[in-house]
């Protein structure tokens, strides 16, 4: 059995429900139980830290706490040591000594990542460390940090998981206080070993602020106008101070922040600046930029006046630089324009820089951070990605869905109403299986032109992709050699054309899923996913209502054996009598198709462009049922 520090969110002994709810209940909650967590995402246990084991927890503890301090105060870095007889899973926090039952206090920095993990309680970000596996362990180290609101007394917590039933829920550990009068030295922490310069270091005694962005200070923000004082903002600014610039930067990372300037917005031949922090202690360094390759460290660098702080799973650090340092090599001179990139990620514990886990921000222009004072955002997703994520969102949740319901069910609905000369469901079908191709065609090529050939970071993504464009061209193609109704090769013609589009549709949905979870589009997760399934069940529950709705009408069709002509006219009667109700389908159908494309295009801030295109495209559909 794995074991975790889960809670269970339903009682094995008191649910009654019928068989099938029953059966998917008794799995969920059974799996929950027995599999566990043995990855130590245990947040449901943040408030009472008791793991779903189905045992009571032990009375008298074997494994103690202990700290490297007795005092505190505000961002001040204190050693926390869980030990013991081997245990399997863990789960650690700070808490108002007064309060125990409150919410965490502070966050914590990992001193072993391969055997624990910062977790997220309530609103404080790195707020409790729990396990990675159930490998067998006898100690743990973390560094816990004091927020600038601590309490006057914080003790420590951990609930320790032995074996899968034998576990000790909430062991107290030292109470560590605040001294009466606060000391204005620096903390533990902050030391000029901390940094790759010869320069003095000095600490930051809070947040930066946002008050000059725009006035004083060129500021690049995300998201848009946050700030840096929050845990979630990432945040830049260049102030120019005569003849040098003091440069800012924050955001909530647990290895390093980074930013660089470029001539272009691909990563090569650029000039870095980067806040490490390697075991507790941050390096500023500057580095050169080759390619996708790891960054190349400055030996030495000319900042001065470098500070940094770490608080609150927040990484601060701020030095000053020279507008030119002919001196130094890779150094771009600061009064021209760049593109700007702003990356985190993590570090491992002999410095080694690990590539960026999400897309950097980029600034969607060139800027010179010594010209006219601004506070700009910035994209993780590049314009051409999101172009290509909007059209094919457009493309293959609404027209080709519509479509594809008039084709199937409104025939004998629109059988007598044309439009140019045909048949006015045909016209509205290849209406929007053209769309549909024009739109496909240009999002494909997006791609392309922004990665300026093939992708390897993709995944399958980019092969289904191929794959559905490829199915897209052909069926138009196909089409076109459509035979008459009434000829011998016309069944067959109708069997290749359905499976094709099927089977382009599938593929399609696959590939969204895919895409939906690249960086370079940077959707939400797991909304998303949650999104894209409610758009699939969406359009599924759609078609078998139709279906359903379909066959009844059929049974209602007088039946006259040994007359198939009349079976065919009775069969088209009884269509004809769901029209009303076949209208009103395709109507909520459409603007529930509408709702997932608007929430999916707001997810990629593409809203703004594409929607009168979209509203105009549905209107003209809705008139036309």
């Amino acid at each position: 059995m794995a074991v975790l520090l889960g809670l269970c969110h339903c009682n094995r002994t008191g649910c009654k429900m019928e068989l099938p709810g029953f059966a998917v209940w008794l799995f969920v909650c059974l799996y929950a139980s027995v599999v566990g967590y043995p990855n130590g995402r245990v947040r449901e246990a943040c408030a009472s830290m008791v793991p779903c084991h189905g045992s009571s927890p032990q009375l008298s503890p074997e494994h103690t706490i202990t700290v490297n301090g007795t005092e505190f105060k505000p961002g001040d870095n204190i050693e926390v040591h869980l030990s013991g007889p081997d245990f399997e899973g863990f789960f650690i926090q700070a808490r108002d000594a007064e309060h125990l039952d409150g919410p965490a206090v502070g966050s914590f920095v990992l001193a072993d990542r391969r055997r624990s993990q910062l977790l997220t309680c309530g609103r404080t970000k790195n707020s409790a460390v729990s396990h990675t596996s159930k490998v067998k362990k006898k100690d743990i180290k973390v560094y816990w940090v004091a927020p600038g609101d601590a309490p006057k007394r914080v003790q420590f917590l951990a609930t320790v998981v032995k074996k899968y039933r034998i576990f000790w829920v909430k062991i107290p550990g030292p109470i560590i206080s605040q001294p009466d009068v606060l000391s204005p030295t620096p903390p533990l922490y902050a030391t000029s070993e901390a940094v790759s310069t010869s320069h003095p270091v000095s600490y930051i005694s809070k947040p930066f602020s946002a008050s000059s962005c725009g006035i004083l200070k060129f500021c690049i923000r995300n998201p848009t106008n946050c700030d840096p004082g929050s845990a979630s903002c990432f945040f830049l600014s260049f102030q120019q101070e005569e003849s040098s610039v003091f440069i800012e930067m924050s955001g909530p990372s647990e290895g390093y922040l980074a930013f660089a300037f470029s001539h272009d917005q691909w990563m090569g031949g650029d000039d870095a600046y980067l806040c490490v922090n390697e075991d507790h202690r941050v390096h500023v360094s500057t580095a050169c930029l080759k390619k996708r390759s790891h960054p190349l460290l400055d030996s030495e660098n000319a900042l001065e006046d470098v500070s940094w702080r770490l608080a609150d799973g927040v990484l601060q650090c701020s030095f000053r630089r020279s507008i030119c340092l002919p001196a130094y090599k890779g150094r771009f001179n600061l009064d021209n324009s760049y593109y700007i990139f702003l990356a985190d990620g993590e570090v491992s514990e002999g410095g080694l820089i690990y590539k960026h886990h999400r897309q950097p921000l980029v600034t969607d222009g060139l800027y010179n951070v010594t010209g006219l004072p601004q506070d700009i955002g910035g994209s993780r997703a590049p314009r051409l990605i999101k172009a290509h994520g909007a059209l094919m969102f457009v493309a293959w949740i609404t027209t080709v869905s519509v479509g594809i319901i008039v084709a199937r069910f409104f025939k004998p609905v629109w059988s007598h109403s044309f439009l140019l000369g045909k048949e006015l469901w045909f016209q509205v079908h290849r209406m929007l299986m053209l769309t549909t191709v024009m739109l496909t065609s240009i999002s494909f090529v997006l791609p392309f032109v922004y990665r300026g050939g093939w992708s390897q970071q993709a995944g399958f993504h980019p092969y289904l992709g191929c794959a559905v464009m490829a199915l897209t061209i052909f069926q138009p193609l196909m089409a076109g050699f459509r035979p008459s109704r009434h000829a011998p090769r016309r069944q067959l013609f109708n069997w290749f054309h359905w499976s094709t589009g099927t089977t382009a549709r599938i593929l399609a949905v696959v590939t969204m899923f895919l895409g939906m979870d690249l960086p370079a589009l940077d959707l939400p997760d797991p909304w998303d996913t949650y999104a894209m399934i409610g758009f699939v069940a969406w359009h599924v529950g759609t078609d078998v209502l139709l279906e359903i709705h379909s066959y009844c009408l059929v049974r209602k069709a007088e039946v006259i054996e040994d007359d198939r002509v009349q079976i065919l006219q009775s069969l088209t009667s009884a269509e004809a009598e769901g029209r009303l109700f076949k209208q009103i389908v395709l109507t909520i159908y459409v603007c529930g198709n509408i709702l997932f494309l608007v929430a999916f295009l707001i997810a990629i801030n593409q809203i703004i462009m594409l929607l009168p295109e979209v509203l105009e495209s549905s209107l003209t559909m809705l008139l036309l049922m």
